[in-house]
């Protein structure tokens, strides 16, 4: 059985947008060292040609990241990461002035310079808020959407930080409390993500998605980001290059359940299982007379 769909709007500096069907993400790493070497980008040309294939294929967002967040990974300094986002958020912006772009940190500092000087409109931070306690205050002073994620630890640590009584309810009452603090400091527009792969066995990742939908009870657009992760390429014995047919497959299992936003790497793989879901909600109504989105 399909879940509702409920419609969300949020406000780009005076610009509403409404999240009224399933949008993509596109994500694009100036990394070197990212987990997939098919969403890092060397270059603005290598960058141009990213943003140009993701428009053609349908992109409603594009998130950029500087700072690899792998289990394991070593963070790179504050000034490193501003230097990789200043001039792929220009570059962006010439390709696409109208795109919805999204910043992958969890830095306070760079979070505002991102917004103020360069053009970012959503601030997508995988610690929600715990690893630099000042940017639920630049969130809410900046007034711009932001995605909370779940996480325990710092990328280096969060493997090893696994053990919850019940793993859904435990992430579901952390977000909660998050939200409601972001809600009492004014912050309107959260972007609710569960964090996949972020302090989570793989069991435990799988447990969450069977039970995805008790996510909606945040009154939160939900975002997902699979995307060619562990999740996916451990069971089926593969690599995270072969892993998008298996990634296609969670992304749909996501959207039955609602999931409004879909994080990949693979722009038009995504589009197109939104569109076939798409076609199913319209040809099969709730048992209630609702609509499956």
């Amino acid at each position: 059985m399909m879940q509702p769909f409920k419609t969300y709007s949020l406000n780009l500096k005076g610009r509403l947008v409404t999240i009224d069907r399933p949008w993509v993400m596109g994500i694009i790493n100036i990394t070197p060292d990212s987990f997939y070497s098919g969403s890092r980008v060397a270059d603005e040309q290598m960058l141009v040609e990213r943003v140009e294939g993701m428009l053609a294929d349908g992109v409603d967002v594009i998130d950029v990241g500087a700072c690899s967040t792998r289990p394991g990974s070593q963070s790179v300094d504050a000034q490193e990461e501003m230097d990789r986002l200043r001039w792929a958020l220009m570059a962006i912006r010439r390709v696409a002035p109208e795109m919805i772009v999204s910043v992958d940190t969890y830095r306070a500092d760079v979070a505002r310079r991102c917004v103020e000087e360069w053009g970012a409109d959503i601030i997508n931070d995988i610690s929600g808020g715990t690893i630099d306690d000042k940017m639920f205050d630049t969130i809410a002073r900046l007034e711009v959407p932001y995605v909370l994620m779940h996480m325990r630890g710092t990328p280096e640590t969060m493997s090893s930080l696994t053990d919850y009584n019940d793993v859904t309810a435990d992430v579901l009452d952390w977000m909660a409390h998050r939200i409601d603090e972001l809600r009492q400091m004014g912050v309107a527009d959260i972007i609710a993500d569960p964090g996949f792969g972020f302090a989570k066995t793989m069991e435990q990742n799988y447990e969450m998605l069977a039970r995805l939908e008790v996510f909606h009870a945040l009154d939160a657009p939900l975002l997902v980001g699979v995307s060619r992760k562990r999740m996916i390429y451990m069971p089926l014995e593969c690599t995270a290059d072969e892993a998008l047919m298996g990634t296609t497959v969670i992304n749909t299992i996501a959207l039955m359940q609602g999931a409004h936003i879909l994080r990949v790497h693979d722009v038009k793989a995504a589009a197109e299982a939104v569109k076939l879901v798409l076609l199913t909600r319209d040809n099969g109504p709730l048992d209630n007379g609702q609509t499956m989105f």
